[in-house]
């Protein structure tokens, strides 16, 4: 089968709407960068999202286009924790003395989180409870790790913390594959790990695998899956691969010969298919076109799969966004590393956190198209009763052309209507990463085109 241009199925990953490479320098702005008090004035804060973001790796895997740094000389960690203690105190000043405070969930991302020691991971949970008021033993939180970093010391923490989610990026099991993703690991070391997180009891373990990296078949994907499958994970992630500017496959010079592999995209969409199949068959449910949850797990609790329709998530760190219902704020993005450095130097050397400095505002449209995306890409679908009752309006009289276009694919699951959802179908889902890209604004297009990369 060859797949047409206009509906090839990997264009974008969608997990934020909009992208930061749609954000600006917010002093240019009238009035010049927003204050926070005055951001978070009127909003509710009365189920917050808490997110903290520790951008130190290791070793940068080479299809990694996230903010992050390898490794962090002469007391940096120290510095990074010192300026998000910092930033935390100017935030919870922002949020006031009105309505109380409450966070629903709490993560911590990077880069790896578990690059800190045990004693950082201890400051870091206070600055969370401390400082922000989130109590971390009552409310859901997912910790990021890897195969290096999950030390027993560590995981003694994240659980005694209350950690109720531990995701480890493994990748692939076949070493081969590792070298090949730009991600040195011995299969033992994962193993290792993996035996360590379940000692931990953290209640949710899940792990995330990419398909489509070279010289990958589909008997290499399922000694991947089964080899993840033998620690019955309560939920496992399934990526394909990107190569993107930037990054270590990008300046081997993969990137523009990737774009145009319509071979690529076959070979990306038949692993897909074959995994989503094996999982399935073996007691897990689809949750999105990524995630797959086992259906005698224990829920971590939080939204599913970054779905997160409405706004109010407080992010803490470099790398972290912050949204209101008006704008979506965060400090600059880079993946170079030169640029990452600078600008975790930045931060570290900041004393002042009581403005937003990078960011969109967002207006009632881009509120709908957000909505949309983050419902949509959701297996369970859309509920239209709950789209109606925030806008008073239908999604399809909003997003008419764009709907068709998506029924017309086979892409919408034509009998979700009657039991009032707007729903893809399993083709739709297997597209999310065509559909969403799809879905984004006029304005959203033309500034992250006009996005400097970094």
């Amino acid at each position: 089968m060859t797949i047409p241009h206009t509906t090839r199925p990997y264009r974008s990953y969608v997990y934020a709407y909009p992208h930061k490479t749609a954000y600006g320098r917010l002093a240019g702005h009238p009035g010049g960068r927003p204050a926070l008090s005055d951001l978070w004035a009127g909003e509710s804060k009365a189920a917050l999202s808490l997110y903290l973001h520790i951008p130190f790796c290791e070793v940068r895997c080479g299809f990694c286009n996230l903010f992050t740094r390898i490794g962090a000389p002469d007391e940096l960690t120290t510095r990074y924790l010192d300026a998000l203690d910092r930033q935390s105190t100017a935030v919870r000043d922002a949020l006031g003395d009105g309505e109380p405070v409450r966070f629903a969930a709490a993560a911590f991302g990077g880069g790896t989180p578990t690059f800190l020691t045990a004693g950082e991971l201890e400051r870091l949970c206070d600055i969370a409870e401390k400082r922000m008021g989130a109590d971390l033993r009552s409310v859901p939180l997912s910790v990021e790790t890897s195969p290096s970093t999950a030390t027993a010391d560590r995981l003694a923490v994240l659980a005694d913390r209350g950690t109720t989610r531990i995701s480890i990026g493994v990748q692939s099991f076949v070493e081969a594959e590792a070298r090949a993703a730009v991600r040195p690991q011995r299969r033992a070391d994962v193993e290792r790990a993996l035996g360590l997180i379940r000692d931990s009891s953290i209640p949710v373990l899940n792990i995330d695998l990419i398909y489509g990296i070279d010289g990958q078949t589909e008997r290499s994907w399922r000694t991947s899956l089964d080899a993840a499958l033998q620690w019955r994970p309560e939920e496992l992630y399934l990526y394909p691969l990107y190569v993107r500017p930037l990054t270590g496959l990008g300046r081997l010079g993969a990137a523009d010969e990737a774009a145009a592999d319509v071979a690529w995209d076959e070979q990306r969409l038949r692993l897909y298919r074959a995994g989503r199949d094996h999982l399935l068959a073996r007691g897990y449910e689809q949750v999105s076109m990524r995630m797959f949850r086992r259906a005698d797990a224990p829920r971590a609790g939080g939204p599913d799969d970054y779905a997160c329709q409405t706004d109010g998530m407080i992010g803490l760190g470099c790398g972290a966004r912050s949204y209101t219902s008006r704008l979506h704020y965060s400090f600059d993005y880079a993946v170079e590393m030169r640029e990452v450095r600078a600008i975790i130097d930045g931060y570290t050397a900041t004393e002042d956190f009581s403005h937003a400095e990078v960011g969109r505002f967002t207006d009632a449209d881009e509120a709908r198209r957000r909505h949309l995306l983050q419902s949509v890409l959701q297996a369970e679908g859309l509920r239209v009763s709950e789209y109606r009752e925030r806008f008073g309006t239908d999604p399809d009289e909003d997003f008419t052309e764009e709907l068709a276009r998506f029924d017309a694919r086979g892409w919408l699951d034509r009998g979700a209507s009657a039991a009032g959802l707007l729903r893809l179908s399993p083709e739709g889902l297997a597209h999310s990463d065509a559909l969403g890209p799809d879905l984004f604004s006029p304005a959203v297009r033309a500034a992250m085109a006009a996005y400097d990369l970094k």
